[in-house]
């Protein structure tokens, strides 16, 4: 089992509120990814659940079970970091089995687990090299086995890939989410990287200032967003905002089109601009646009598309895709 609630957990560093009152329920074998911009609170709230933090007020809850005031050890969670945490003299073997042998257990049930965790990591070739020995991505390989061998109820990790490539982020989200399928445990993932959220995740869970704005699945946030900071904030390159009358004509504060959701034309739409850079990717253009009336959007084309910088160009909002949103920034 390894469903988490909290209910009502509040924290404060002083005469700083950094989390106001989060209510939230992680149900068993789930993936959820806490995503929002840098100092939302994230890390913070997973270290709450971890009990690397006191909770202010309110209560954490594992299977049903009050931890608010548990130490660590007595949660049943495994906790990856950004830092890989290795002891350089030790084999990977040893590395892994570390936790086991601190815990007392014989050597046989050691050897059974670390060599379990190696098989599902791809490490068995390396587990008697050093971490000098190993790239980024096996380091980090090595830190989950740890992780792995405990048997946790849920696998906590915060920005575990961030001190890794673009290649090997890409190959590690690939991994991690592989090893959620084999292993079936909860797993709660921070990260600041929205493409990483929603690739990984089953329920992202949106922060702003310590707030949950949003929770929902991938698709729930893009398709049906709650407010105008969800909405720019899940979906790559980020959603266009368009205000002031052309907005108003549409019957919004602001409207908000994706940069995929634009039909693009060299003689009529809704909205004319120049084309500034284009971004020319092989599989898709992204043309940064300057509208007449100042406003700068993204368009996204499947393809090469014959414009250059400077050239006239039309956007239209596809039928169906125009977001509106209130002064409030809540969706209209």
């Amino acid at each position: 089992m390894g469903s988490i609630t909290l209910q009502g957990v509040r924290k404060v560093f002083g005469d700083v509120e950094v989390i106001p009152g989060a209510d939230l329920q992680i149900e068993n074998g789930e993936f959820v990814v806490f995503v929002g911009p840098s100092g939302c609170g994230k890390s913070t709230l997973l270290r709450l659940i971890a009990g690397l933090e006191d909770v202010t007020s309110g209560r954490v809850l594992i299977d049903g079970r009050d931890v608010t005031q548990a130490p660590p050890a007595r949660r049943g969670l495994a906790m990856v970091f950004q830092s890989y945490a290795l002891y350089p003299h030790m084999t990977v073997r040893k590395n892994i089995s570390f936790p086991l042998r601190m815990a007392g257990m014989d050597a046989a049930e050691q050897a059974r687990r670390v060599d379990h965790a190696a098989g599902i990591l791809n490490l068995t070739p390396y587990l008697d090299r050093r971490p000098g020995q190993l790239s980024g991505g096996q380091r980090q390989r090595v830190a989950i086995g740890r992780a792995i061998v405990r048997e946790p109820s849920a696998f906590l990790f915060d920005e575990p890939l961030s001190n890794l490539d673009a290649a090997l982020r890409v190959n590690m989200r690939v991994e991690i989410s592989e090893l959620h399928n084999k292993l079936k445990t909860t797993m709660v993932y921070v990260t600041h990287d929205q493409v990483e959220a929603m690739t990984m995740a089953d329920k992202i869970v949106v922060l702003r200032a310590g707030r949950v704005e949003q929770v929902g699945s991938p698709l729930d946030l893009y398709r049906s967003p709650a407010n105008r900071f969800v909405a720019g904030f899940i979906g790559s390159p980020n959603m266009n905002f368009i205000e002031g009358e052309a907005a108003a004509r549409m019957g919004a504060h602001a409207i908000g089109v994706r940069p995929e959701h634009w039909n693009l034309s060299t003689t009529d739409g809704a909205f004319a601009g120049r084309v500034g850079v284009a971004e020319h990717l092989g599989s898709d253009t992204f043309l940064h646009v300057d509208l007449d009336g100042g406003t700068h959007v993204i368009a996204r084309a499947a393809g090469e598309i014959p414009v250059d910088h400077g050239d006239r160009i039309w956007l239209t909002p596809q039928d169906g895709r125009i977001y509106r949103f209130g002064a409030d920034g809540l969706a209209a």
